[in-house]
């Protein structure tokens, strides 16, 4: 039998505040990334990992299959028009990439494919398209190019009517540009290498070399990111400073790239906004004296704070999420009592309505919507039981078309599933929502599997979504649960504000009472009980199973982010500056006291642990390699028990694995066979 590996140890002192911690795998982060000692110690991990699930490589074989035979293979979306042109992405048979096409004016007219990625993917073993900007004459398709998995990309250029590359490329970009209405000046963003910050604004000139593009904007508050985009109207570029409690705009008109931008509105701390334009005015979604948001507007010429103007009142219990503009209507994402709502709002009668949906739990939001001048408007929907759809809702007949929704082969019939919204009290006597989807023959006992999975940061929601692959696990008899914790804003703005910072345990106790409450409930019990997050949602995993490491079976960390203290305390890796208002500053002796309490990594124990799924990729940009390598070391030094520890590194892939459409499937298959192999041992 093969045993698992053991990290050397190499003491290293860490004083804060006087604290002294002693970090016997710091010298993991010291070494470079493709330092010989590095990869071959991940690399032994993913031999042990291999070797220990070697009784399930026909399972996991079997699982791919499955996997990969439930997408059709030769598909394509629903086009859109826009500017004179339909657009679409269409997949052929076999390919990993989508080869983005249009057609001029009708549907009937010859196919444009201006960018096939499978083309362009060739020869790497990685690659993604980023951002995508469209010249205004249509002539011209600026794209960027990740081929290491990085998120670091390479901008070019191809002249549509020549079908060619140009030669103008820029490296070491976000991905994020845009073109002016000259179609000679694109703006794009740059990268700083090592933080990873995107701090800079720049504008090419078609034709010329990287080395003469000029530094419109530096943003140099290291706590704030930068982007750069358009307003639908295509009159405006908008360079956009932001941080997580605070946004700053500057404002060029986008027929004069040269001209120089304007401040918008000055930053202020806490006072967060976004903006869309139409006609003469800005429209502008703000937090203004309003925690959970709300719509104001302001002329072109007078934009500064004092001239704001209310058009949707704030509503205490009620989050503002998103605004579409139309020349006939307003449509509003909003979010009540945990769930999504789309109200349609008439300029002239001032009439509204909210569009119904028929199914109990849902995810539904405005797509692409170009046009200003339609009473139609582009919806994507999906549910835990019906698969990812395209909608076309007439805002004045107030009739629904379903244009598309997503062929899922292999025999699904949503019929056969079903799903449910319930409630949890938590120990403090907040009401936090979970969502549950299940077979329909699956009756819930103590003897159910089930997997609960949660995210909790950011503010990011998890609204209930479809997942294929997700399907495997339900006709095998899982129960899927989204635990709806705070850190979210599942609830509105003060549900996110209740899970971060000095409230930041609430995330994770919220999710063990979601736990206690399935088992209580007989949906589950402790020996079928299974927990999955990623990245932050890593940090939540870590979490749990140092608080409560008798409450599940089997638990699985994708590229966790669990060295919370010492990643916070060093500004010169990736996202740090960026996220003091998400964490705390450990500086801060406070801050420092509260993360170490739950950090992962500082709090791992001589004590049992569940069975742990690791993995990570060596070129993530946002959670470094060395944190779960540190992690899974440290537990493999002080953990008690004889569960499983496996911990596996794409060696070729980052933050959010392989690029293909079919390859991330391998990774999904070795997560479920972990879990099916777990439970068969029950």
């Amino acid at each position: 039998m093969i045993n698992p590996p053991v990290a050397k140890k190499v003491p290293h002192e860490i004083t804060t505040h006087g604290d002294t911690r002693i970090d016997q795998y710091y010298w993991m982060r010291d070494m470079e990334r493709k330092d010989p000692e590095i990869i071959s110690h991940l690399e032994a991990e993913n031999t042990y990992t291999k070797e220990r699930l070697k009784h399930t490589d026909s399972l996991q074989k079997e699982l791919f299959n499955e996997l990969k035979g439930r997408i059709k293979q030769t598909d394509e979306s629903v086009p859109y028009f826009y500017d004179g042109f339909w657009y679409y992405t269409r997949f052929e048979e076999g390919n990993e990439y989508p080869i983005f096409c249009r057609k001029a004016k009708t549907m009937e007219a010859a196919e444009e494919a201006y960018l096939d990625v499978n083309e362009l993917a060739k020869g790497y073993s990685f690659y993604q398209v980023g951002g995508m900007s469209l010249s205004t004459n249509n002539n011209l398709v600026a794209f960027a190019e990740d081929t290491i998995s990085r998120r670091i990309y390479t901008i070019q250029i191809k002249d549509l009517t020549t079908g060619n590359l140009r030669d103008d490329k820029i490296e070491g970009s976000t991905g994020n540009c845009v073109w002016a209405n000259d179609n000679q000046t694109l703006f794009y963003t740059a990268r700083e290498e090592g933080t990873m910050r995107s701090s800079k604004i720049f504008k090419h000139t078609l034709g010329t070399d990287q080395s003469q593009d000029v530094e419109v904007y530096h943003e140099t508050d290291e706590t704030f990111n930068v982007g750069i985009g358009k307003s639908k109207s295509k009159k405006w570029l908008l360079i956009n400073s932001s941080s997580t409690v605070s946004d700053e705009y500057r404002v060029l008109k986008a027929d004069n790239p040269h001209g120089e931008f304007e401040v918008f509105q000055n930053r202020q701390r806490d006072l967060e906004f976004s903006l869309a334009h139409y006609q003469d005015h800005f429209y502008i979604l703000t937090n203004l004296e309003a925690k959970n948001f709300r719509l104001m507007k302001t002329a072109d010429s007078s934009r500064s704070i004092e001239n704001w103007e209310e058009v949707i009142p704030h509503r205490k219990e009620t989050l503002l999420e998103d605004v579409d503009i139309f020349a006939s209507h307003l449509i509003l994402s909003e979010k009540t009592n945990a769930q999504v709502s789309l109200r349609v709002i008439n300029w002239d009668s001032a009439d509204d309505h909210y569009i119904s949906f028929d199914e109990e739990v849902y995810s539904a939001y405005t797509a692409t919507n170009s046009d200003f001048n339609t009473t139609k408007v582009r919806l994507g929907y999906q549910s835990f039981t019906t698969p990812q759809s395209t909608m076309e809702y007439d805002m004045d007949s107030r009739s629904m078309t379903t244009l598309k929704e997503k062929e899922i082969l292999g025999g699904f019939d949503k019929k056969y599933y079903v799903a449910q919204r319930s409630w949890v009290t938590a120990r403090d006597g907040a009401q936090v929502p979970i969502s549950i989807v299940r077979h329909q023959n699956t009756s819930p006992s103590k003897e159910t599997p089930l997997l609960l999975y949660a995210y909790g940061s950011y503010g990011m929601t998890m609204d209930p979504y479809f997942s294929p692959s997700r399907l495997s696990l339900l006709d095998r008899g899982f129960t899927y649960v989204i635990a709806h914790v705070r850190g979210s804003q599942m609830m509105g703005r003060p549900w996110y504000e209740d899970g971060k910072m000095l409230n930041k345990k609430n995330t994770f106790s919220d999710f063990i009472d979601c736990a206690e409450f399935l088992i209580t409930e007989g949906q589950t019990s402790s020996e079928h009980l299974y927990a999955m997050g990623g990245s932050a949602g890593g940090l939540l995993m870590g979490a749990i199973v140092n608080m409560r490491p008798e409450l599940w079976n089997g638990v699985i960390a994708a590229v966790p982010f669990v060295d919370v203290v010492t990643t916070m305390l060093d500004e010169s890796i990736p996202l740090t500056t960026g996220e003091f208002d998400e964490w705390g500053n450990p500086k801060n002796k406070e801050y420092y006291d509260y993360i170490k309490s739950y950090s992962p990594y500082d709090q791992v124990e001589a004590k049992d642990y569940p069975n742990l799924l690791v993995t990570s990729g060596l070129h993530d940009s946002q959670v470094q390699y060395w944190e779960p390598m540190k992690w899974v070391a440290k537990l493999r030094e002080l953990k008690t028990d004889d569960n499983e520890l496996l911990f596996h590194t794409n060696i070729e892939y980052g933050h959010g694995g392989a690029s293909g459409r079919f390859e991330i499937y391998k990774e999904v298959a070795l997560e479920y066979a972990f879990l099916l192999d777990l439970e068969s041992k029950n």
